[in-house]
């Protein structure tokens, strides 16, 4: 199953983790199944708990664009396009872009089955 785990850090605190799973990766540890995604500050944590539901519905529902995930969370489109950047950037989706019927069409995927919170990092 695939985990995301979510947390505050500072960019220093970021860096340590990464120099600890470089490290671990090059003896052949690798651990798997998990992924991190830490926000350095505090607005970008909360704009991504306050839409969890966002991903709930691309999980739950599978839209098959964003423009039908719009009508499941009853979501102006332009608003929920910039949720979907911000969750793209930040890796917690995945956009797959096709054309429908001579249309551009992106498509939200979250890849994860869990996501996890890690608080004892905000304090």
């Amino acid at each position: 199953m695939k985990k995301l785990i979510v947390s505050i850090k500072s960019a220093g605190e970021s860096l340590g983790d990464f120099k600890k799973a470089l490290k671990e990766a090059r003896k052949g540890r690798l651990g798997g199944g998990h992924f991190e995604l830490s926000f350095d500050n505090k607005r970008e944590f909360d704009r991504f708990v306050k839409n969890l539901g966002i991903l709930a519905a691309i999980l739950n529902h599978r839209p098959k664009s964003v423009y039908e995930l719009a009508k499941i969370v009853d979501m102006d489109v332009s608003n929920l396009n910039k949720l979907i950047d911000f969750f793209e950037a930040v890796g917690a989706i995945r956009v797959k872009s096709s054309t429908v019927a001579g249309r551009a069409v992106k498509t939200p995927i979250v890849e994860y089955q869990q996501i996890e919170f890690d608080l004892k990092a905000a304090s």
